[in-house]
């Protein structure tokens, strides 16, 4: 007789099949970067985190073949991303905690060919504590000391 123990990695990927988000943040680019888009999701969990699914297209190095580059991704104070991003805030730091374990830096998104898709467990904030704010995609990889721009 087998014996097999549910995971929360188990309960994850239930989550991310079977049920919907209780947020979404849609991506779009900048002047800079108009062909960025994609969804990022934020799913309540019964250990008391967040699930984040996030799927991104039209990464800069999308017209390299082959090519990898990281990204920074993190959640922004506010949700107005008008006039180039400028209104977004500082990064979401509800405890004053200094960069990177501020709850808004988030894991780096890895873009293969323009391409990134990443999923990950947070216990850092809720998911009615983030409503209403921005997730941010940086060009520049996060180095976990500075604030990227």
């Amino acid at each position: 007789m087998s014996y097999q123990q549910v995971t929360p990695g188990m309960s994850f990927v239930d989550i991310l099949e079977d049920k919907s988000p209780k947020a979404e943040a849609w991506i779009t680019g900048g002047p800079d970067h108009p062909q960025l888009s994609g969804l990022v999701k934020f799913y309540s969990t019964h250990y008391g985190g967040v699930l984040v699914e996030a799927e991104v297209f039209g990464l800069p190095n999308i017209q390299t073949p082959g090519s990898t580059d990281f990204y920074a991704m993190h959640i922004h104070e506010n949700g107005n991303c008008s006039d180039h991003f400028a209104h977004t805030g500082e990064h979401y730091n509800p405890t004053n905690q200094p960069h990177p374990d501020h709850a808004g830096d988030l894991p780096p998104l890895l873009g293969n060919q323009g391409y990134a898709w990443t999923s990950f467990y947070d216990k850092r904030f809720t998911v009615d504590q983030i409503m209403g704010r921005a997730v941010i995609i940086h060009q520049k990889a996060d180095d976990f000391t500075s604030q990227p721009d």
